[in-house]
């Protein structure tokens, strides 16, 4: 009976995705815990998933040429090797109890900040216009792929809501479609490498990954073709609040 519920998460989380192209971690990390998995189990089984259920998005954005290899490049050299080094760090505790409270704290921080971007995309784009030069702007978003690495690891959130406006920033004449394609492109080595690294600490739940992805795989293909009739500025408030107020619970008790 469980592995009908992880079915039914990962479908509910996948049309979420394919409506309104939220991030699945910030939505299935939090579900996840309500399930009652420990946090540390939660985060690296979801940033498994993630990696797998994306690589799919990746080879038609790529087909489609929305992929900006050079940016793409840049993050991942700042971000698998922070990814690679929390890891490290994690292993250093004796058992996962002893960083659950990190888990936890960092995961409401993340959820706050990927709530506000939902809500001010457009705002914060236009206030931080940027007009660095490709090199400048190039070593910044490796140094946002360090950050995004850290942070990515230790809640499986922010890969996609704040990767994507880390470039929007950086990157103001980047075309919409490349921005979407860059930063999945970059999402899925990134949660790949941090959900492997998760695996090597024990933190994932085979049996619960692969209900998640039978639920999430082709919910998020008819969550793309049912976009058009769904209207964002309705629903992505109201994820926002929900992903808001998940994370001032984790960060605050």
């Amino acid at each position: 009976m469980d592995f009908f519920w992880y079915v039914l998460a990962g479908l509910g989380v996948g049309l979420a995705v394919g409506i309104t192209g939220v991030g699945g971690g910030s939505l299935m990390t939090p579900l996840l815990l309500i399930f009652g998995f420990p946090p540390h189990i939660a985060i690296g089984t979801d940033l498994l998933y993630a990696g797998i259920a994306k690589s799919t998005g990746v080879y038609m954005h790529a087909r489609r040429g929305n992929v900006n290899w050079r940016i793409m490049g840049a993050m991942a050299a700042g971000s698998l090797p922070a990814s690679l080094l929390t890891v490290l760090a994690l292993s250093n505790f004796e058992h996962p109890e002893h960083y659950q409270h990190i888990l936890t704290s960092t995961l409401g921080l993340m959820l706050i900040s990927t709530a506000l971007v939902i809500v001010f995309r457009k705002r914060l784009h236009s206030l931080f216009q940027t007009n660095l030069s490709q090199t400048k702007s190039t070593r910044y978003i490796f140094i946002c792929g360090i950050v995004l690495g850290v942070f990515v690891t230790l809640t499986s959130v922010g890969a996609g809501a704040l990767g994507t406006a880390m470039m929007m920033l950086l990157f103001p004449a980047m075309a919409a479609r490349n921005v979407v394609g860059t930063d999945l492109a970059h999402a899925v080595p990134l949660t790949l490498v941090a959900g492997l690294g998760h695996v090597l600490l024990g933190n994932v739940d085979y049996y619960l990954l692969a209900g998640l992805l039978i639920g999430s795989i082709p919910a998020i293909y008819v969550g793309t073709k049912i976009a058009s009739f769904v209207p964002n500025k309705v629903l992505q408030p109201i994820l926002a609040t929900a992903l808001a107020s998940f994370g001032v619970k984790y960060l605050f008790f």
